[in-house]
Protein backbone atom coordinates (compact mmCIF):
# COMPACT_ATOMS: atom_id res chain seq x y z
CA UNK A 1 0.00 0.00 0.00
CA UNK A 2 1.42 3.36 -1.02
CA UNK A 3 1.41 6.21 1.48
CA UNK A 4 0.15 9.60 0.40
CA UNK A 5 2.93 11.92 1.58
CA UNK A 6 2.31 15.63 1.18
CA UNK A 7 4.00 18.83 2.24
CA UNK A 8 2.61 20.43 5.38
CA UNK A 9 0.10 23.21 4.78
CA UNK A 10 2.63 25.80 5.99
CA UNK A 11 4.90 24.82 3.09
CA UNK A 12 2.09 24.75 0.56
CA UNK A 13 1.25 28.35 1.45
CA UNK A 14 4.76 29.59 0.67
CA UNK A 15 5.71 30.91 -2.77
CA UNK A 16 8.83 29.41 -4.39
CA UNK A 17 11.94 30.90 -2.80
CA UNK A 18 12.97 33.68 -5.15
CA UNK A 19 16.70 33.03 -5.36
CA UNK A 20 16.26 29.31 -5.97
CA UNK A 21 14.07 30.08 -8.99
CA UNK A 22 16.58 32.61 -10.30
CA UNK A 23 19.39 30.09 -9.89
CA UNK A 24 17.40 27.50 -11.88
CA UNK A 25 16.97 29.94 -14.77
CA UNK A 26 20.66 30.85 -14.67
CA UNK A 27 21.77 27.21 -14.65
CA UNK A 28 19.47 26.34 -17.54
CA UNK A 29 20.95 29.15 -19.63
CA UNK A 30 24.51 28.14 -18.76
CA UNK A 31 23.76 24.51 -19.58
CA UNK A 32 22.98 25.67 -23.11
CA UNK A 33 26.46 27.17 -23.32
CA UNK A 34 25.45 30.81 -22.86
CA UNK A 35 27.82 33.32 -21.24
CA UNK A 36 25.64 34.49 -18.34
CA UNK A 37 26.44 37.55 -16.23
CA UNK A 38 24.82 36.95 -12.85
CA UNK A 39 23.63 40.17 -11.19
CA UNK A 40 20.91 38.29 -9.36
CA UNK A 41 22.24 37.04 -6.03
CA UNK A 42 24.45 39.13 -3.74
CA UNK A 43 27.31 36.73 -3.01
CA UNK A 44 30.73 38.44 -2.87
CA UNK A 45 33.11 37.27 -5.61
CA UNK A 46 36.20 37.87 -3.45
CA UNK A 47 37.65 35.19 -1.13
CA UNK A 48 37.59 35.51 2.65
CA UNK A 49 40.48 37.60 3.98
CA UNK A 50 43.62 35.50 4.47
CA UNK A 51 44.13 36.20 8.23
CA UNK A 52 40.64 34.77 8.85
CA UNK A 53 41.46 31.66 6.83
CA UNK A 54 44.77 31.28 8.70
CA UNK A 55 42.97 31.52 12.07
CA UNK A 56 40.52 28.85 10.91
CA UNK A 57 43.34 26.49 9.82
CA UNK A 58 45.03 26.85 13.19
CA UNK A 59 41.75 26.30 15.04
CA UNK A 60 41.10 23.11 13.06
CA UNK A 61 44.32 21.61 14.46
CA UNK A 62 43.14 22.26 18.02
CA UNK A 63 41.19 19.21 19.20
CA UNK A 64 39.33 21.25 21.80
CA UNK A 65 37.35 22.82 18.95
CA UNK A 66 36.04 19.48 17.69
CA UNK A 67 33.35 18.95 20.32
CA UNK A 68 29.86 20.35 20.81
CA UNK A 69 30.04 24.11 20.96
CA UNK A 70 28.56 26.21 23.74
CA UNK A 71 25.02 27.22 22.74
CA UNK A 72 25.65 30.90 23.48
CA UNK A 73 29.01 30.88 21.75
CA UNK A 74 32.54 31.29 23.06
CA UNK A 75 32.77 33.98 25.77
CA UNK A 76 35.79 35.33 23.89
CA UNK A 77 33.68 35.79 20.75
CA UNK A 78 30.90 37.58 22.62
CA UNK A 79 33.45 39.83 24.29
CA UNK A 80 35.06 40.63 20.95
CA UNK A 81 31.64 41.44 19.45
CA UNK A 82 31.01 43.81 22.38
CA UNK A 83 34.39 45.48 21.81
CA UNK A 84 33.74 45.86 18.07
CA UNK A 85 30.24 47.22 18.64
CA UNK A 86 31.49 49.78 21.15
CA UNK A 87 34.11 50.96 18.68
CA UNK A 88 31.78 51.09 15.68
CA UNK A 89 28.55 52.43 17.22
CA UNK A 90 29.67 53.74 20.64
CA UNK A 91 27.14 51.40 22.28
CA UNK A 92 28.02 49.25 25.30
CA UNK A 93 26.70 45.68 25.23
CA UNK A 94 26.74 43.13 28.05
CA UNK A 95 28.49 40.15 26.49
CA UNK A 96 26.64 37.71 28.76
CA UNK A 97 23.04 38.91 28.34
CA UNK A 98 22.86 41.19 25.30
CA UNK A 99 24.77 39.22 22.62
CA UNK A 100 24.04 35.83 21.05
CA UNK A 101 26.15 34.36 18.20
CA UNK A 102 24.23 32.73 15.34
CA UNK A 103 24.71 30.27 12.51
CA UNK A 104 24.29 33.24 10.18
CA UNK A 105 21.90 36.12 10.86
CA UNK A 106 19.30 34.52 8.54
CA UNK A 107 19.02 31.58 10.93
CA UNK A 108 18.52 33.86 13.92
CA UNK A 109 15.88 35.90 12.11
CA UNK A 110 14.04 32.67 11.33
CA UNK A 111 14.16 31.37 14.90
CA UNK A 112 13.33 34.56 16.79
CA UNK A 113 9.59 34.70 15.87
CA UNK A 114 9.13 31.20 17.31
CA UNK A 115 10.22 32.59 20.67
CA UNK A 116 8.17 35.80 20.77
CA UNK A 117 5.23 35.53 18.35
CA UNK A 118 1.95 33.74 19.09
CA UNK A 119 -0.58 32.74 16.41
CA UNK A 120 -2.51 35.77 15.05
CA UNK A 121 -0.07 38.30 16.54
CA UNK A 122 0.26 41.30 14.24
CA UNK A 123 3.72 41.86 12.74
CA UNK A 124 4.49 44.83 10.50
CA UNK A 125 6.75 43.89 7.59
CA UNK A 126 8.12 46.34 5.07
CA UNK A 127 7.23 45.81 1.41
CA UNK A 128 9.46 45.23 -0.49
CA UNK A 129 11.57 43.09 1.86
CA UNK A 130 14.19 40.34 1.88
CA UNK A 131 12.15 37.23 0.92
CA UNK A 132 13.34 35.10 3.88
CA UNK A 133 11.47 37.24 6.42
CA UNK A 134 7.96 36.23 5.40
CA UNK A 135 8.28 32.42 5.85
CA UNK A 136 9.72 32.77 9.36
CA UNK A 137 6.79 34.95 10.38
CA UNK A 138 4.22 32.67 8.78
CA UNK A 139 5.73 29.59 10.44
CA UNK A 140 5.24 31.33 13.80
CA UNK A 141 1.60 32.01 12.95
CA UNK A 142 1.97 35.77 12.63
CA UNK A 143 -0.57 37.97 10.90
CA UNK A 144 1.59 40.05 8.58
CA UNK A 145 0.68 43.72 8.11
CA UNK A 146 2.49 45.09 5.01
CA UNK A 147 4.15 48.49 5.33
CA UNK A 148 4.85 49.85 1.82
CA UNK A 149 8.23 51.48 1.18
CA UNK A 150 7.82 54.33 -1.30
CA UNK A 151 10.44 56.20 -3.28
CA UNK A 152 8.74 59.48 -2.36
CA UNK A 153 9.51 58.74 1.31
CA UNK A 154 13.05 57.54 0.72
CA UNK A 155 11.96 53.89 1.07
CA UNK A 156 11.54 54.40 4.83
CA UNK A 157 8.27 53.42 6.60
CA UNK A 158 5.70 56.10 7.38
CA UNK A 159 5.63 56.23 11.19
CA UNK A 160 2.12 57.74 11.15
CA UNK A 161 0.80 54.61 9.45
CA UNK A 162 2.61 52.32 11.87
CA UNK A 163 1.09 54.24 14.76
CA UNK A 164 -2.40 53.47 13.42
CA UNK A 165 -1.89 49.68 13.54
CA UNK A 166 -3.80 48.44 16.59
CA UNK A 167 -2.31 45.75 18.84
CA UNK A 168 0.95 45.62 16.93
CA UNK A 169 3.31 43.00 18.41
CA UNK A 170 6.43 43.51 16.31
CA UNK A 171 7.92 45.35 13.36
CA UNK A 172 10.84 44.13 11.25
CA UNK A 173 13.06 46.73 9.58
CA UNK A 174 16.21 46.30 7.52
CA UNK A 175 18.72 49.11 6.93
CA UNK A 176 20.90 49.34 4.94
CA UNK A 177 17.99 47.90 3.01
CA UNK A 178 17.79 44.87 0.79
CA UNK A 179 16.58 45.38 -1.93
CA UNK A 180 16.34 49.20 -2.11
CA UNK A 181 19.93 49.87 -0.91
CA UNK A 182 18.93 52.93 1.15
CA UNK A 183 19.88 53.76 4.73
CA UNK A 184 17.57 54.92 7.52
CA UNK A 185 18.18 58.36 9.06
CA UNK A 186 18.66 58.66 12.81
CA UNK A 187 15.39 60.60 13.03
CA UNK A 188 13.45 57.59 11.77
CA UNK A 189 14.94 55.33 14.43
CA UNK A 190 14.27 57.93 17.11
CA UNK A 191 10.62 58.10 16.08
CA UNK A 192 10.31 54.32 15.82
CA UNK A 193 11.82 53.72 19.25
CA UNK A 194 9.57 56.35 20.83
CA UNK A 195 6.56 54.73 19.16
CA UNK A 196 7.57 51.23 20.26
CA UNK A 197 8.01 52.33 23.87
CA UNK A 198 4.66 54.11 23.93
CA UNK A 199 2.67 51.37 22.17
CA UNK A 200 4.59 48.40 23.55
CA UNK A 201 5.75 46.62 20.39
CA UNK A 202 9.05 44.90 19.58
CA UNK A 203 11.52 46.17 16.97
CA UNK A 204 13.64 43.69 15.01
CA UNK A 205 16.41 45.40 13.06
CA UNK A 206 18.37 43.47 10.43
CA UNK A 207 21.69 45.25 9.88
CA UNK A 208 23.54 42.66 7.82
CA UNK A 209 24.95 45.37 5.52
CA UNK A 210 26.11 47.72 8.26
CA UNK A 211 29.66 47.97 6.87
CA UNK A 212 28.82 48.12 3.16
CA UNK A 213 28.25 51.85 2.70
CA UNK A 214 29.37 54.56 0.30
CA UNK A 215 30.68 58.12 0.34
CA UNK A 216 31.81 57.67 3.99
CA UNK A 217 28.21 57.89 5.25
CA UNK A 218 28.15 55.31 8.04
CA UNK A 219 24.74 53.73 8.70
CA UNK A 220 23.21 54.18 12.15
CA UNK A 221 22.41 51.28 14.48
CA UNK A 222 19.02 51.46 16.16
CA UNK A 223 20.80 50.61 19.42
CA UNK A 224 22.45 54.03 19.28
CA UNK A 225 19.06 55.55 20.08
CA UNK A 226 18.32 56.22 23.76
CA UNK A 227 15.83 53.67 25.09
CA UNK A 228 16.22 51.31 22.13
CA UNK A 229 17.27 48.39 24.32
CA UNK A 230 13.81 48.49 25.92
CA UNK A 231 12.28 47.28 22.68
CA UNK A 232 14.87 46.32 20.06
CA UNK A 233 17.01 43.42 18.96
CA UNK A 234 19.46 43.84 16.08
CA UNK A 235 21.02 41.24 13.79
CA UNK A 236 24.52 41.44 12.33
CA UNK A 237 26.44 39.28 9.89
CA UNK A 238 30.04 38.41 9.12
CA UNK A 239 29.04 37.46 5.57
CA UNK A 240 29.19 40.79 3.81
CA UNK A 241 31.81 42.63 5.84
CA UNK A 242 34.46 39.91 5.68
CA UNK A 243 33.49 37.97 2.50
CA UNK A 244 32.30 35.08 4.71
CA UNK A 245 28.91 34.20 3.18
CA UNK A 246 29.58 30.47 3.18
CA UNK A 247 30.94 30.35 6.73
CA UNK A 248 27.50 30.96 8.27
CA UNK A 249 28.12 33.09 11.32
CA UNK A 250 26.50 36.24 12.68
CA UNK A 251 25.03 37.55 15.92
CA UNK A 252 22.02 39.14 17.58
CA UNK A 253 22.30 41.90 20.17
CA UNK A 254 20.06 44.16 22.18
CA UNK A 255 17.19 43.62 24.64
CA UNK A 256 18.15 40.83 27.10
CA UNK A 257 14.68 39.26 27.16
CA UNK A 258 14.57 39.04 23.36
CA UNK A 259 18.09 37.58 23.38
CA UNK A 260 16.98 35.00 25.98
CA UNK A 261 13.91 34.04 23.91
CA UNK A 262 16.06 33.54 20.83
CA UNK A 263 18.57 31.52 22.86
CA UNK A 264 15.88 29.24 24.25
CA UNK A 265 14.59 28.44 20.76
CA UNK A 266 18.09 27.77 19.50
CA UNK A 267 19.04 25.44 22.35
CA UNK A 268 16.15 23.23 21.22
CA UNK A 269 17.01 23.40 17.53
CA UNK A 270 20.78 23.43 17.16
CA UNK A 271 23.99 22.76 19.06
CA UNK A 272 25.84 25.99 18.47
CA UNK A 273 28.38 27.16 15.91
CA UNK A 274 31.38 24.98 15.04
CA UNK A 275 33.96 26.38 17.42
CA UNK A 276 36.74 26.75 14.85
CA UNK A 277 34.49 29.14 12.89
CA UNK A 278 33.99 31.16 16.07
CA UNK A 279 37.75 31.45 16.45
CA UNK A 280 37.96 32.63 12.85
CA UNK A 281 35.19 35.16 13.55
CA UNK A 282 37.25 36.61 16.41
CA UNK A 283 40.11 37.10 13.94
CA UNK A 284 37.66 38.80 11.55
CA UNK A 285 36.54 41.29 14.19
CA UNK A 286 40.20 42.11 14.88
CA UNK A 287 40.89 42.78 11.17
CA UNK A 288 42.73 46.02 10.42
CA UNK A 289 40.42 48.87 9.31
CA UNK A 290 41.96 49.10 5.85
CA UNK A 291 40.33 45.79 4.83
CA UNK A 292 36.88 47.26 5.34
CA UNK A 293 37.89 50.45 3.56
CA UNK A 294 39.16 48.44 0.57
CA UNK A 295 35.91 46.47 0.44
CA UNK A 296 33.83 49.66 0.41
CA UNK A 297 36.08 51.26 -2.22
CA UNK A 298 35.70 48.18 -4.40
CA UNK A 299 31.91 48.24 -4.34
CA UNK A 300 31.74 52.01 -4.73
CA UNK A 301 33.91 51.80 -7.85
CA UNK A 302 31.63 49.11 -9.25
CA UNK A 303 28.54 51.10 -8.30
CA UNK A 304 29.78 54.18 -10.13
CA UNK A 305 30.81 52.17 -13.19
CA UNK A 306 27.40 50.51 -13.50
CA UNK A 307 25.32 53.59 -12.70
CA UNK A 308 27.26 55.86 -15.06
CA UNK A 309 27.21 53.24 -17.80
CA UNK A 310 23.44 52.76 -17.56
CA UNK A 311 22.85 56.51 -17.44
CA UNK A 312 24.89 56.89 -20.62
CA UNK A 313 22.51 54.56 -22.44
CA UNK A 314 19.47 56.44 -21.18
CA UNK A 315 18.48 54.52 -18.05
CA UNK A 316 18.30 57.02 -15.20
CA UNK A 317 18.98 55.36 -11.84
CA UNK A 318 19.55 56.76 -8.34
CA UNK A 319 22.92 55.56 -6.95
CA UNK A 320 22.59 53.35 -3.84
CA UNK A 321 23.81 54.71 -0.51
CA UNK A 322 24.76 51.31 0.93
CA UNK A 323 24.63 47.51 0.45
CA UNK A 324 25.88 46.15 -2.85
CA UNK A 325 22.65 46.41 -4.81
CA UNK A 326 21.24 48.75 -7.41
CA UNK A 327 17.45 49.15 -7.13
CA UNK A 328 16.16 50.51 -10.40
CA UNK A 329 12.81 51.33 -11.96
CA UNK A 330 12.27 49.11 -14.98
CA UNK A 331 13.27 50.81 -18.24
CA UNK A 332 10.78 52.35 -20.63
CA UNK A 333 9.20 49.81 -22.93
CA UNK A 334 8.75 47.16 -20.23
CA UNK A 335 5.53 46.68 -18.30
CA UNK A 336 6.47 44.39 -15.37
CA UNK A 337 9.47 43.38 -13.30
CA UNK A 338 9.26 39.77 -14.43
CA UNK A 339 9.03 40.73 -18.09
CA UNK A 340 12.14 42.87 -17.68
CA UNK A 341 14.11 40.13 -15.93
CA UNK A 342 13.09 37.57 -18.56
CA UNK A 343 14.05 39.88 -21.42
CA UNK A 344 17.45 40.60 -19.88
CA UNK A 345 18.16 36.88 -19.59
CA UNK A 346 16.76 35.89 -22.98
CA UNK A 347 18.22 38.79 -24.98
CA UNK A 348 21.37 39.74 -23.07
CA UNK A 349 22.26 36.69 -20.94
CA UNK A 350 22.06 38.86 -17.82
CA UNK A 351 20.43 37.65 -14.59
CA UNK A 352 18.68 40.31 -12.50
CA UNK A 353 16.12 39.96 -9.70
CA UNK A 354 12.55 41.06 -10.42
CA UNK A 355 11.32 43.51 -7.81
CA UNK A 356 7.96 41.80 -7.27
CA UNK A 357 9.86 38.87 -5.77
CA UNK A 358 10.44 41.10 -2.73
CA UNK A 359 6.76 41.97 -2.35
CA UNK A 360 3.89 43.61 -4.19
CA UNK A 361 5.36 47.08 -3.67
CA UNK A 362 8.51 45.94 -5.49
CA UNK A 363 6.64 45.66 -8.78
CA UNK A 364 8.06 48.03 -11.36
CA UNK A 365 11.64 47.62 -10.14
CA UNK A 366 14.55 45.24 -10.59
CA UNK A 367 17.56 44.62 -8.36
CA UNK A 368 21.11 44.22 -9.65
CA UNK A 369 24.02 43.02 -7.48
CA UNK A 370 27.50 44.52 -7.64
CA UNK A 371 29.20 41.23 -6.79
CA UNK A 372 30.88 40.69 -10.18
CA UNK A 373 34.16 42.18 -11.50
CA UNK A 374 34.23 45.56 -13.23
CA UNK A 375 34.88 43.95 -16.60
CA UNK A 376 31.64 41.99 -16.35
CA UNK A 377 29.70 45.08 -15.30
CA UNK A 378 31.06 46.91 -18.32
CA UNK A 379 30.06 43.97 -20.52
CA UNK A 380 26.59 44.00 -18.96
CA UNK A 381 26.17 47.67 -19.91
CA UNK A 382 27.24 46.93 -23.48
CA UNK A 383 24.73 44.09 -23.74
CA UNK A 384 21.92 46.17 -22.25
CA UNK A 385 22.65 48.95 -24.71
CA UNK A 386 21.43 46.62 -27.46
CA UNK A 387 18.35 45.57 -25.49
CA UNK A 388 17.29 49.05 -24.43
Amino acid sequence: MSINIEFADRLKELPPYLFVEIDKAKRAAMARGRDVINLGIGDPDYPTHQPIIDAMKKALDDGSNHHYALDAGLPALRQEIARWFQGRFNVALNSDTEIYPLIGSKEGLAHLPLGIINPKDKVALTDPAYPAYRPSLLFAGARIIPVPLKASQGFVPDLAKIEKIKDLKMILVNYPNNPTAVTAPREFYEGLVALARSKGFIIVSDMAYSEVYFDNEKPVSILEIEGAKDAAIEFHSFSKTYYMTGWRIGWACGNPTLIAALGKVKTNFDSGIFQAIQVAAIAALKSPPHLGEEMRALYQERRDLLINGLRNIGWKITPPKAAYYVWAKIPKGFSTSMETAKAFLDKADIVVTPGNGFGEAGEGYIRMALTVPKERLHEAVERLKKVL
